[in-house]
């Protein structure tokens, strides 16, 4: 089972805290061969002109190194434009590159990402079926350095529902790929608080659960934070040091 996990941006105190905890977790669960650790560096798809972007560039991609070297993690991060994914990976830091769901159709920046990307992870869209992932799947190739990662269907306005449908249609559809549950994201409320977005993160846990007794996913996605109230982005849905052990305890 993959996972994903980490801060949503790259927070040095805090991303260095949850990396240290995440590699103590994944330890006592014999599980660190599976953390893909996760930080962004720009978050281009705040809801707010004045919420955080991120860090310079240079001082992310020395933070993720440095968790690369001292934990041995395989790491992650997303691009948001065509030029950024052979920017970002000249040096081959990152072992998978992703495509956040709101550029999910973008074919320059999916073509872009699948070249610099060993692997490329591409979220689908909140408004997307498990039929419509053929449309990305033409453009990236269908095999398994390709991972798909669900994180939550549209339901009115400000919501997401999580249809587990999707993992057996995928599964059956694309019996190549890899498919990820991305939890956190799917607990989000997209613009709930007005300019920032809200979420619950108490139902991380039990859908969690859900998905891996349900037997078609390949992963999890779990950002979590060591202060999620305190986050510079998606707080309301990070989970805490004890959720992400409570979850890797029964995988």
């Amino acid at each position: 089972m993959k996972l994903i996990t980490g801060t949503c941006q790259w927070e040095e105190k805090y991303s260095q805290q949850a990396a240290e905890y995440i590699y103590d977790i994944s330890s006592k669960y014999d599980m660190n061969d599976n953390v893909v650790f996760k930080a962004s560096f720009d978050k281009a798809n705040r809801t707010s002109l004045n919420s955080s972007r991120g860090p310079a560039l240079e001082t992310f991609l020395h933070g993720m190194k440095n968790v690369k070297e001292k934990y041995g993690f395989k790491l992650i991060t997303d691009i948001h434009n065509d030029r950024q994914p052979a920017q970002i990976n000249k040096n081959n830091i990152f072992d998978v590159l992703q495509v956040p769901a709101f550029l999910s159709r973008q074919t320059d920046i999916l073509l872009a990402t699948r070249r610099a990307a060993n692997i490329i992870n591409v979220k689908m869209g909140q408004w997307m079926s498990a039929q419509d992932v053929g449309g990305i799947l033409s453009k990236v190739g269908d095999d398994e350095s390709v991972w798909i990662t669900y994180r939550g269907t549209s339901f009115g306005y400000n919501n997401l529902v999580v249809d587990f449908t999707q993992f057996q249609i995928m599964r059956d559809m694309y019996p190549n790929i890899n498919i990820i549950f991305d939890v956190t994201h799917s607990v989000q409320k997209p613009g709930g608080n007005g300019f920032t977005s809200g979420g619950n993160r108490d139902m991380v846990e039990g859908l969690a659960r859900a998905s891996i007794a349900q037997g078609y996913i390949d992963g999890l996605f779990l950002e979590t934070h060591p202060d999620p109230d305190k986050a510079l982005s998606d707080g309301p849905n990070s989970i805490t040091q004890q959720q992400l052990d409570n979850i890797l305890k029964e995988i």
